[in-house]
């Protein structure tokens, strides 16, 4: 009997045997639901006009410098604007 207990006992304790939780504890959505239940973020894209017939969209690119925990990478960046 002793030895079904602790048996009981180390299965709770790690976690192959769900513990007298309380309702609240077990009803909690998981992260993933609560990622797929959140607002996507709204991009707004200036200008919020049309252009005009005859504007160009003018762009510089240039190479940056990235600091990253793997080390340092050159990436590249792109500026784009209308006139």
């Amino acid at each position: 009997m002793r030895a079904a207990l602790l048996l009981t006992g180390l299965l709770i304790a790690a976690g192959a045997i769900p513990a007298a939780l309380p309702a609240a504890a077990q009803t909690q959505p998981r992260a993933t639901e609560i990622a797929q239940e959140a607002p996507r973020q709204r991009i707004i894209i200036t200008p919020r006009r049309e252009p005009g017939p005859n504007a160009k969209r003018e762009c510089q690119a240039r190479l940056v410098e990235q600091h990253r925990p793997s080390g340092t990478v050159i990436v590249p960046v792109m500026n784009c604007w209308w006139q």
